[in-house]
């Protein structure tokens, strides 16, 4: 059983140090005030008078076992040189039950990793590392061979990176894990990436578009060929925008076809190909056979090199609607990508439908982000802040957002379709566009991030790295 009721709030953990907590035997339990609450083994009144004169606060005692406070003291606190540890029980089920939490509390990656004295569990949430659990030294290459065994790896292979995939299936649920060990200096890195297996629930209109940007969006895809690129760095959420467009084509009048590095979602009536490059199974010879397939769609991951772009850029000559990502920090990088890939301008103007960027930011947590007053040191200095914006939200922690200050994501767009004006600038080479999107009214990422934060949604440090 996964033990997560000995962690402490973090704002309760700062009221005193590890040496204090070490040397009295106590834990914070509540404040109040000017009350604090602490659990102890011992709550006679002596030791109740001197926590008050060191503190300075009014003091209550709570009577709780030593078996308890030594593991609360053991998960919250940690003196100098010793090893944090947390009690596991690693039964047969210990990692279905920590999978299925990393599940249920919307983590994305879980990450394995060891240390000189050390070992411990991070969660990602919200797109940032969380560390939730620490594990012994000692008790963790147990936990690796069991998560390789499961994965189907070698567990003999230490000095190789291995990738795997497990399956968990529960009593409501059913998801896939993708497993990636990396040789570390200590022992093995594992990440564990948590696949949904269901696209249905994903929506075009409920990923974070505008109206106006949806309108676009949407006309751009109704073409019957060309290409259409999303970009962003990795984990902004492009599959998820790819396969909410797959979702709104897909019927039985169209054929569509995809290769991906990984599926992490399957969809009813699309047929998927898994990418499998150590038997030749990759973009470039897929995206050949895919063409003797009579397809009408075709979804290839991403765009990684200049022959996955020129097959994708034949796919869309020959009358098919191409759908992929690429790495890029704009909607109209991505021009400037393929050109460095050496691809002709004359090619990309003519298949290009749309370019779309896009992000995902974290909302602040509703029940806890406060507002207050902005100063001009919140931004960057090359970034011109509203006149407008006079107050901001900032993140404060909670038990509803694990004291992270923020609680779910929303995607922000800058969508660019490539009109005949735009089609003259690529073949030109010329682009420098900024004249035409603020004739055209396009909403950049940094515009739409701007309104998040004057509407309370998010944070300035949440989209600060997009305003510079």
């Amino acid at each position: 059983m996964i033990v997560e009721d000995y962690k402490i709030p973090v704002h309760l953990t700062q009221l005193i140090s590890s040496e204090q907590a070490y040397q009295y035997n106590i834990i914070p339990y509540t404040e109040d005030d000017n009350l604090l609450v602490f659990k102890s083994v011992d709550t006679s009144e002596v030791l109740k008078q001197e926590l008050q004169i060191i503190l300075g606060r009014s003091i209550q005692l709570i009577h709780e076992s030593p078996e308890n406070i030594k593991q609360y003291l053991s998960s919250n606190y940690r003196l100098k040189n010793q090893s944090q540890t947390k009690a596991f029980n690693y039964s047969s089920d210990f990692l279905e039950q920590l999978l299925t939490t990393a599940k249920d509390i919307g983590s994305s990656d879980i990450h394995f990793e060891a240390y000189e004295n050390r070992c411990r569990v991070r969660f990602r949430l919200d797109g940032k590392l969380k560390e939730y659990f620490i594990i012994k030294k000692e008790d963790y290459p147990i936990i690796v061979n069991k998560l390789k065994i499961k994965a189907g790896l070698d567990i003999s292979e230490k000095r190789l990176p291995q990738d795997g995939r497990i399956t968990i299936k529960t009593s409501i649920d059913e998801f896939d894990i993708r497993v990636s060990s990396l040789p570390t200096l200590h022992s093995e890195k594992l990440v564990l990436r948590i696949l949904s297996k269901d696209a249905e629930h994903i929506s075009l209109g409920e990923l974070g578009f505008s109206d106006k940007e949806l309108n676009t969006y949407r006309e751009t895809i109704k073409k019957p060929n060309g290409i259409i690129l999303i970009s962003g760095p990795t984990g902004s959420g492009k599959t998820t925008t790819l396969y909410a467009t797959l979702k709104l084509l897909n019927d039985e009048q169209r054929n569509i076809l995809t290769i991906e590095d990984p599926i992490e979602y399957t969809l009813e009536g699309v047929n998927q190909v898994q990418l499998k490059e150590n038997i030749g199974l990759d973009f470039t010879s897929t995206l050949r056979t895919f063409l003797r397939q009579d397809p009408d769609v075709i979804m290839v991951g991403e765009i990684r090199d200049a022959k996955t772009a020129n097959m994708a850029i034949r796919a869309a000559l020959t009358g098919h609607l191409v759908l992929s990502t690429i790495h890029t920090n704009s909607a109209w990088a991505t021009i400037t990508r393929l050109v460095d890939m050496d691809i002709a301008p004359f090619l990309i103007a003519s298949t290009l439908n749309v370019s779309v960027a896009q992000r995902l930011v974290r909302k602040l947590c509703h029940h806890c982000k406060q507002e207050t007053s902005v100063d001009e040191s919140d931004f960057p200095s090359s970034f011109k802040a509203p006149k407008e914006l006079n107050k901001k939200s900032i993140a404060i922690g909670c038990d509803h957002c694990y004291y992270t200050g923020y609680l779910g994501r929303k995607a922000i767009y800058e969508i660019i379709p490539i009109t005949k004006e735009l089609i003259v600038h690529i073949k030109n080479n010329n682009l420098e566009i900024d004249q035409y999107i603020k004739q055209q009214g396009i909403v950049m990422l940094k515009d739409n991030a701007i309104e998040l934060v004057k509407s309370g949604i998010t944070s300035i440090d949440e989209v600060y790295s997009l305003l510079i």
